[in-house]
């Protein structure tokens, strides 16, 4: 027997109604069951009070629900990729260049965590060379963090010094490096030079911020002057050559790989 229109009251806005449709606000008057239960619904329910499933035909959603559900998994997965992106590039873990061991800074060599040292006390040397330790040690663990705190102190403490030699400098140059300062660094291996023409500290640190600047000719050269340099340089027994030997080794080889080795520079 076929369900016959309500009659009375608009259950949507209490008008008096009849027939399938409410004449004051449209709403439908006609008997309504659940597609999925067959439960009976009111005219205005969106729900089934039995199941919970939708009040329409079927209990499937209508395209443009699930286009609208799509959308916002795809968006979600997006901005969780953007992100993903942004921590890993934006905030890289700190790369310790080939040439900044900690070399004739002394002092423990092993990371402190926690609160900074008390260096009030240090002479101005030894609060620099502490700091520099400092810096090495947390770029070698990848802790970015430690390495941005200590880096402003360790170069404040450098201004500080009362004197400036090849291996204070040369710190100073390797944590510009390290900070991403290659302009720093490359001023600070023009003042090594000045003071000592032939140091190899000095084409060490222009080569390597020539390298990390993307300049193959400036590291070319400094890598021939330092070649051309080496045994006489090493003979001279410069005590920041003996405190950076594994280092200087290290560029060295580098520069021969490309530079086609001892035999091909005695030509």
């Amino acid at each position: 027997m076929t369900a016959q229109p309500n009659a009375g009251t608009c259950p949507a806005c209490g008008a008096a109604a009849s027939g399938k449709f409410c004449s004051a606000c449209g709403a439908s008057l006609a008997p309504r069951s659940c597609a999925h239960c067959r439960a009976p619904l009111g005219a205005q329910a969106r729900f089934c009070h039995r199941c919970g499933r939708p009040a329409g035909a079927d209990a499937r959603p209508a395209a443009s629900d699930r286009t609208a559900w799509i959308f916002a998994g795809a968006m979600c997965l997006f901005l969780i990729g953007a992100i993903v992106y942004n921590v890993t590039t934006q905030n890289p873990a700190p790369q310790v260049p080939d040439m900044s061991n900690v070399g004739a800074a002394g002092g423990d060599t092993t990371l402190q965590v926690g609160p900074a040292p008390d260096i009030s006390q240090l002479s101005p040397r030894e609060r620099f060379d502490r700091l520099y330790n400092r810096i090495m040690q947390a770029a070698e663990q990848r802790d970015t963090l430690q390495v941005r705190r200590f880096t402003p102190m360790a170069l404040g403490a450098y201004a500080q010094l009362d004197t400036f030699d090849a291996d204070a400098r040369y710190h100073a140059a390797v944590i510009r490096l390290q900070s991403g300062d290659l302009a720093g660094a490359h001023a600070l291996a023009d003042t090594i030079l000045e003071q000592s023409p032939d140091n190899l500290l000095g084409h060490l640190v222009r080569g390597t911020a020539a390298g990390l600047a993307g300049d193959p000719g400036a590291e070319a050269q400094a890598e021939r002057e330092f070649l051309r340099l080496f045994d006489r340089e090493m003979a001279a027994g410069r005590p920041e050559y003996r405190d950076h030997a594994p280092v200087i080794e290290s560029f060295k080889r580098e520069a021969e790989g490309r530079d086609g080795g001892p035999a091909e520079r005695r030509k």
